[in-house]
């Protein structure tokens, strides 16, 4: 088994004292896209050749999408405490987009099924199989006849599967229909490592863990069947964390994705530092076997040993024990820790160059757990394989997505979802600003694979130039914050270097954004709305030092003092700190 862990360019990371590094399967040229595709407002970058358009923007949080034969592109997007319950689109959460004009740009946005008036939150996962579409919706997978060809269906969608879990970490269900009309479903951990205490520091794992018995791992149903009801006894496969990208190759392999466990150095400081925290453990992708075991919770995959070893919940020393780890089985590939790759792709088109058939596109959705380290992923990346091995290092396809903030609170962008069209063009879905991206190839066929050249974070100005209403320094100065009674400025300028991870390597600024903004992962602190007090200074304190392990409305539970060793003057500033950020005016 050949496992690989790089990233675009000579990537060297230092490790627990081991240092690996690694190079992309070919040096890529830094190649203007602009000499090769039209003028496009796209915003990312790519190999060369490749062009991208924007099929369409704003189109909610689009996470899976699929294409029929007729070139519509369905998506499911999704809404909830995930995205800080922001209004969804009016009409039903699932969407049409078809490109009548060729223009490669959509001219038809279709939406059906139920809204958010009628209950509905939307989901994830989507699939086609014979004439029918189906998708998840709330705890259900329906299907809709597509058959007549009007890119949105206009009958009564039919539920095939009902009652699948919705609570914890990862509420969301992938899908996936093999040529045998057997139907994939993913069910995401409740939990990061079925600890008694979810992520709460030094919480030992429950052992046994029932919660796998229903979550962590990915469940069979017949396809052409209505009226199934999730239970234990379907499931195909366990101890998969989290299965988002799933999908099958020429041969029938069937492949996944896992995201990997969060906050071992949070929960376990004693055990990791916080460079090994936010590098381990790898993502990975792994052919999904039969009544396979693939380590949750018990394991995590090593990057650098190249090997899963016994996590600190259960036993494990850091990294040395194997424990019962040996039996699990491991993954065909590696990538950086914490990217969240949340969909794969395995490339059966012909459009592309003959180096990308049969290799995987994965869409990498972007980290939080990297913090005090910056954020990473954020991007879309190419894996050449060839009889269900990496046949070549991977490189990163491409980039750009974020803009200029590579956090979850502040992106731009944030790739979700592929699906490859049947004229062999490659989708791209996002999930923060509701864009779809379509990426076409027009080059030299015979070409490699290459990586994106990396993205202009900020365009240069001419050199001298000055604005005609001429330069004000302090124009764009920041407004003093507020200061908590008794507390002091300089108390608040300590929290904040604190809260963003510059002091104590605290990791605030990952799970609540920065500025407080606020993330999937953790409410904004900055609009003076407060869930467990009345947000005065004393009350702040307290909440930060004790934590919150059961919170009310998101999905992120808080360690203790956020998971690291804070002084009394540290929680005191870092407590003012979030007070100031929210009473400011």
């Amino acid at each position: 088994m050949a496992i690989r862990v790089l990233s675009r360019g000579a990537y060297c990371a230092v490790l627990g004292g081991a240092l690996f590094a690694a190079q992309p399967l070919s040096a890529p040229a830094a190649h203007s896209q602009e000499k090769d595709c039209p003028a496009s407002e796209a915003g990312i970058t790519l190999p060369k050749g490749f062009c991208a358009t924007i099929f369409a923007d704003k189109v909610g949080h689009a996470r899976q999408a699929v294409v029929a034969p007729d070139g519509t592109l369905y998506l499911n997007t999704w809404s909830g405490v995930y995205y800080n319950n922001d209004t969804p689109h009016e009409g039903g959460f699932l969407v049409a987009l078809k490109d009548t004009k060729g223009t490669g740009v959509a001219d038809v946005v279709s939406r059906f099924g139920p809204t958010f008036a009628e209950g509905g939150h939307g989901g994830t996962g989507i699939a086609l199989y014979k004439n029918w579409l189906y998708a998840e919706i709330n705890d259900q997978v329906v299907r809709y006849d597509i058959s007549k060809g009007a890119p949105a269906p206009d009958a009564k969608s039919e539920t095939i599967l009902s009652g699948m879990p919705l609570t914890g970490d990862h509420p969301m269900h992938p899908i996936a229909i093999d040529a045998d009309g057997n139907l994939f479903v993913a069910m995401g951990s409740a939990t990061n490592t079925c600890e008694i205490k979810n992520r709460m520091p030094h919480s030992l794992g429950n052992d046994p863990c029932t919660e796998m018995e229903t979550r962590a791992g990915i469940w069979r149903y017949d396809a052409n069947k209505p009226g199934q009801v999730f239970s234990a006894k379907e499931r195909y496969a366990s101890g998969i964390r989290n299965p988002e990208g799933l999908d099958f190759d020429a041969a029938g392999r069937f492949y996944s994705t896992q995201h990997g466990r969060d906050q071992l150095h949070e929960n376990w400081p004693k055990l990791y530092t916080a460079a090994q925290g936010f590098e381990l453990p790898a993502e990975e992708v792994m052919i999904v076997k039969k009544d396979a075991w693939y380590g949750w919770p018990k394991c995590y995959y090593d990057p650098v040993q190249k090997k899963s070893v016994q996590a600190p919940e259960y036993g494990g020393d850091g990294g040395k024990k194997i424990g019962d780890c040996d039996k699990a089985e491991g993954p065909i590939a590696a990538y950086p820790a914490h990217w969240a790759p949340n969909d794969l792709k395995i490339y059966k088109g012909s459009h592309f160059p003959k180096a990308y058939v049969g290799g995987a596109f994965i869409a990498f959705h972007g980290s939080w757990n990297r913090a005090p380290s910056p954020q990473a992923g954020y991007n879309v990346v190419f894996q050449p394989l060839a009889d269900g091995k990496p046949s070549g290092d991977y490189v990163v396809f491409a980039d750009g997505f974020a803009g200029r903030h590579k956090d979850p609170g502040r992106a731009a962008h944030r790739p979700s979802g592929l699906a490859v069209a049947p004229d062999g063009a490659l989708f791209i879905t996002d999930d923060a600003g509701g864009r779809v991206w379509r990426v076409t190839f027009s080059g030299d066929a015979g070409v490699g694979v290459e990586a994106a050249p990396a993205p202009a974070v900020a365009a240069a100005t001419s050199p001298g130039a000055t604005p005609p209403e001429g330069v004000h320094p302090d124009a764009g100065k920041e407004a003093a914050l507020p200061v908590p009674e008794g507390a002091t400025a300089e108390q608040v300028a300590l929290g904040k270097k604190i809260f963003h991870g510059e002091e104590a390597g605290a990791t605030c600024s990952g799970c609540h954004g920065a500025d407080g903004i606020g993330t999937p992962v953790g409410p904004a602190l900055n609009t003076g709305k407060w869930l467990w007090s009345d947000g005065s200074f004393a009350a702040l304190t307290g909440t930060i030092k004790d934590g919150v392990p059961e919170p009310k409305q998101h999905p992120g539970a808080m360690p203790p003092m956020g998971g690291v060793t804070l002084s009394d003057g540290e929680l005191t500033a870092v407590a003012s700190y979030v007070w100031a950020i929210g009473h400011q005016q």
